[in-house]
């Protein structure tokens, strides 16, 4: 793994962490806090592009992303690359190898990016012990459910700019959950990797931008993106014209 680790940042506590109710229960009491502390002590920095794990590698930990974003993908055999989602701040990464004790795919930094090592058997012990939490990593492995079969859903029934528009709409709900803005935010992944996540061309994914922008649904600066209307956005994903 290509990482370092920034001792400075090691101090960072899930007490302290304005991150914690994103990835964390949130009824753990102060001694229940404190054995996560100790769980969760190791922070690690990737660069963008850095592997954080790759296909094929032992389930050693799961990772609460402090900060960046993250991909995974995984590699056809005729060497394509199918991307197969993006993680931001404060959500859990690694559930892929729960089943197998290895990983399906590739994570990848795509940026400057820290990330919270949670050990995988400590982990299991202690959820355990905490039934609060047990109950959270439950739901985090039930909305990764949900979220396969909305890719199969997007894949199977939409055309491209319905595609586009719950893309850009799933990304508007997660920064608002995260505080931040809903309709002004920045793509760290490329066209290609979208496309590659939405199963469209990158010539596809570009005149869905553009047919956006040009109908004052969007405005686009390289990837800096503002959604000028999420009423109008939510009545494209619905097939309205």
């Amino acid at each position: 793994m290509q990482r370092s680790v920034l001792p400075s940042q090691l101090k960072i506590a899930c007490s302290n962490c304005n991150l914690r109710e994103l990835c964390l229960p949130v009824d753990l009491s102060v001694d229940e806090m404190k054995k996560m502390e100790l769980l969760s002590h190791a922070k690690h920095y990737y660069a963008r592009g850095s592997y954080l794990y790759r296909s094929g590698d032992k389930l050693q930990s799961l990772y609460a992303i402090h900060s960046g974003s993250f991909k995974t993908q995984f590699l056809h055999e005729d060497g394509r690359e199918q991307v197969t989602g993006f993680q931001m701040v404060g959500e859990i990464i690694g559930l892929d190898a729960i089943s197998t004790d290895r990983h399906s795919c590739d994570a990848i930094a795509l940026e400057s990016s820290e990330v919270c090592e949670l050990p995988f058997n400590k982990l299991e012990v202690l959820s355990r012990e905490l039934p609060s939490l047990q109950h959270h990593l439950h739901k985090i492995m039930s909305s990764e459910i949900v979220r396969s079969q909305g890719i199969m859903l997007l894949l199977g029934s939409m055309r491209a700019e319905q595609r586009l528009a719950a893309f850009l709409l799933n990304l508007s709900q997660r920064f608002a959950a995260r505080g931040l803005s809903p309709t002004m935010f920045q793509l760290r992944m490329s066209r290609h990797e979208i496309g590659s996540y939405l199963g469209l061309q990158l010539e596809t994914v570009s005149r869905a931008f553009s047919h956006f922008q040009e109908d004052g649904l969007i405005s686009v600066k390289v990837r800096s993106i503002e959604i000028l209307s999420l009423q109008r956005l939510q009545l494209c994903l619905n097939g309205s014209p």
